[in-house]
């Protein structure tokens, strides 16, 4: 997949009316690619190389780096936070940008230093709770935490809190989010194989210290900073994140009762939505196109009439359980059918934006269908109720926020032995709440085994 190479070096700039995304990345045969990383703490940014005279820095050249920022930041003042810039409107941090840079030329200097790093390393000082069966707390920390300590432009943010527990997010627009699950297990394996410890030398080169970026603000700038931190907090005071596993049983089970796992949480996010708002909620599932070398996604849109008759029939007392069972097991085989089809790249929502943005692109007049009421009821737009994901088979989980105000965003991984699910939705929302949704879902898991179980069929 193409999408790798986006991976470090890479971040996405702001426009006045469009983003660009810049790629510092390079092969070996290309030439030379950048080699430093840029390390956030306590709203300053540090820079420093990850090689030295030819060489990897090794973990305990790392550690040393590292405990020279955190010592310097914990024992001065903090920064000014110019990271949270990033977290604003597109347009406003765009001007604010160009602002910054006007200020003095050495802003841009500094700017280009954090876009063309690997990747930022964000120091976070909280300590968020985290057990095996419930990572609420330790998800939000990473989706809303301190937004000085963040670069939101940037292709990979990696996050360490003060108990040790590490996150990532990233931005999407580079490569799609197995980009990022599969660095995270990579690093994962790597732990465990190693027990957690460095087995290697301990010696410490003398490399140079870590740089500080310093960038020269005025009021101006501070009063925009301010504004952009005030915004955030705002918004992420109104987001509730409902994260837990569900551990009775997992992949296992499913798929020797001949059930598809994703059709199989998909179906049950269905039958719990149906319960609690009484209706059919409008569903966008990732289908991944890397078939393709440039491929990236396309929507699966999950709510089928038959996931909806299946739906209907679990609520209708009159519906004996050979019949609930013979139309869940029709909208698995629809389900399956329409991901098979998404994944080969013949859905049709990708297919309509991009006549969307030629449209509009070209000053065309936009087609009846994208005004259409019916076309946004149904999601279209960018109006799924229900914004859902698969995170994979492996041990890494991701969060997203909802699409709609209304909505929720629902992100789960799949393993042996247990689901992980990470449900978020607005608080302000009278309609919407996240941890229902996740009880729920949990309580038709065990439905849907049932179902296959009854010894009445």
């Amino acid at each position: 997949m193409n999408q790798f190479r986006m991976l470090f070096s890479t971040c996405k700039v702001p426009g006045i009316t469009r983003d660009s995304i810049m790629n510092y990345f390079r092969t070996e045969s290309e030439g030379r690619s950048p080699n430093h990383i840029v390390v956030l703490c306590r709203g300053r940014a540090f820079v420093f190389d990850v090689i030295h005279e030819g060489c990897l820095v090794t973990p305990p050249e790392l550690l040393r780096q590292l405990t020279y920022i955190h010592k310097k930041c914990h024992s001065e003042p903090d920064g000014p936070g110019i990271a949270a810039l990033t977290s604003e409107e597109r347009t406003r941090w765009a001007k604010a940008r160009e602002y910054l840079i006007g200020l003095d030329p050495e802003n841009l200097a500094l700017l280009e230093k954090i876009q063309s790093s690997l990747l930022v390393y964000s120091m976070e000082d909280s300590s968020p709770h985290v057990t095996p069966e419930d990572y609420s707390e330790i998800i939000a920390a990473i989706l809303i935490g301190d937004p000085t300590v963040r670069w939101g432009d940037k292709s990979y943010n990696l996050i360490s809190f003060s108990n040790g527990v590490f996150g990532c997010n990233c931005d999407h627009a580079p490569f799609d989010a197995m980009i990022m699950v599969n660095i995270s297990y990579y690093v994962d394996e790597k732990i465990f194989q190693n027990e957690g410890r460095w087995k290697g030398s301990e010696k410490v080169r003398d490399i140079p210290l870590p740089e500080e970026l310093i960038f020269i603000v005025d009021e101006k700038v501070l009063n925009d900073i301010n504004q952009a931190k005030a915004q955030y907090l705002r918004e992420a005071s109104d987001l509730q994140i409902a994260a837990y596993a569900f551990t009775s049983f997992g992949k296992k089970l499913t798929k020797n009762k001949m059930l598809h796992p994703d059709t199989f949480i998909q179906l049950a996010l269905q039958l719990a939505y149906y319960r609690l708002h009484g209706h059919p909620g409008c569903c966008y599932e990732t289908a991944m196109t890397r078939h393709f070398y440039h491929g990236r996604t396309e929507t699966m849109r999950s709510c089928t009439v038959e996931a909806v008759r299946w739906c209907q029939s679990m609520q209708d007392p009159s519906v004996n359980l050979r019949e609930r069972q013979q139309k869940m097991l029709q909208a698995f085989a629809k389900h399956n059918k329409m991901m098979k089809d998404c994944s080969a790249g013949k859905g049709f929502d990708r297919h309509l934006l991009g006549l969307l943005l030629i449209a509009k692109e070209e000053g065309l007049p936009v087609p009846e269908l994208f005004t259409d009421p019916l076309f946004s009821k149904s999601g279209g737009g960018g109006n799924f109720v229900l914004s859902t994901s698969l995170v994979g088979y492996l041990r890494v989980q991701g969060v997203v926020v909802p699409m709609v105000h209304n909505g929720y965003g629902f992100f789960y991984h799949i393993r042996d032995d247990r689901f992980v699910v990470a449900c978020s939705a607005w608080k302000s929302c009278p309609e919407t709440d996240a941890e229902k949704l996740v009880q729920l879902t949990f309580c038709a898991f065990h439905d849907m085994i049932q179902l296959m179980n009854s010894t009445h069929l």
